[in-house]
């Protein structure tokens, strides 16, 4: 582990399971939004001094792919995490460097505290268990679950998966949702990434398999023998998170960026950008 990391100061700048989810989320949002009101009472501008590891970069550790939240393009990443985490870059002035990370090293604390990187994007609900490992910041989206079939397949519901595989990404709210709901007799097949729940779709080696709501759109449009069956509201939210009890100015520079670009319509031009106007 890194302990050499240098100081950055950022531009001054104006700054005008179910229920067991939503009350985590809750709890941690109260605490980030605590968190982010640090600045000085004066003339507004902000007074954190953020640690990073390394001079002129923001490490960023996030899991792709995951359209439209975070991939490649051309070899350079993209997506709405990515547009979210330059942001914060550009108040720090440093240059993000996007780090291809398993979600699992990520969420379970492994990668940051470890000092791989330092901070962690990558569509991550925040949830009581992964609070006790890292420290999030206030709630960026909002999302829930959505249940993909092939056309014209009788599975409507998790509780049609009775005997049935359906697919979920390791280590995530939509394993723990599928394993909290679906039917004892569901054999549920935990994946990498949603490239590979893709794949298992296409091939017919699951009978369905559980998303964020949020990307399920990008999976239907690569592949028009699926739709959507059923979505699922969980109160998920997600969040950006940064080392456990190691970064707190890092962290409030996060909220202050996120408090800044709700009031100033940043924030509705890029979820604009790839999501389309909100109804």
């Amino acid at each position: 582990m890194r302990t050499d990391m240098t100081k950055t100061t950022p531009a001054r700048t104006r700054r005008t399971r179910p229920h067991a989810l939503r009350a985590a989320g809750l709890a941690v949002l109260l605490s980030g939004v605590v968190a982010g009101c640090a600045a000085n009472a004066e003339d507004g501008a902000t007074s954190f001094e953020p640690q990073v590891l390394k001079k002129g970069q923001l490490r960023v550790c996030t899991d792709m792919p995951y359209e439209p939240f975070e991939y490649e393009d051309k070899g350079e990443p993209k997506g709405f995490d990515i547009d979210l985490v330059d942001k914060v870059g550009q108040r720090l002035s440093l240059e993000p460097r996007i780090l291809d990370t398993d979600f699992d090293a990520i969420q379970s604390g492994e990668a940051l505290n470890a000092g791989k990187c330092d901070i962690a994007i990558s569509a991550m609900t925040i949830t009581g268990e992964r609070a006790r490992v890292l420290d999030f910041s206030s709630p960026y989206f909002n999302a829930s679950q959505a249940l993909v079939v092939e056309r014209g397949s009788s599975v409507e519901s998790l509780a049609d998966l009775a005997g049935q595989k359906v697919a979920v990404q390791g280590g995530t709210t939509g394993e723990l949702y599928v394993t909290d709901n679906a039917p004892d007799s569901a054999d549920i097949v935990p994946l990498p990434d949603s490239a590979a729940m893709d794949e298992a779709l296409r091939k017919g080696t699951v009978d369905a398999a559980v998303y964020d709501n949020t990307v399920v759109g990008d999976v239907i449009a690569n592949n028009s023998r699926l739709s959507v069956a059923a979505e699922f509201d969980t109160g998920e939210q997600y969040g950006m998170a940064v080392k456990k009890d190691g970064n707190v100015d890092l962290l409030r520079t996060v909220n202050d960026v996120l408090a800044d670009l709700r009031a100033n319509g940043g924030y509705d031009k890029i979820y604009e950008k790839w999501f389309g106007k909100t109804s």
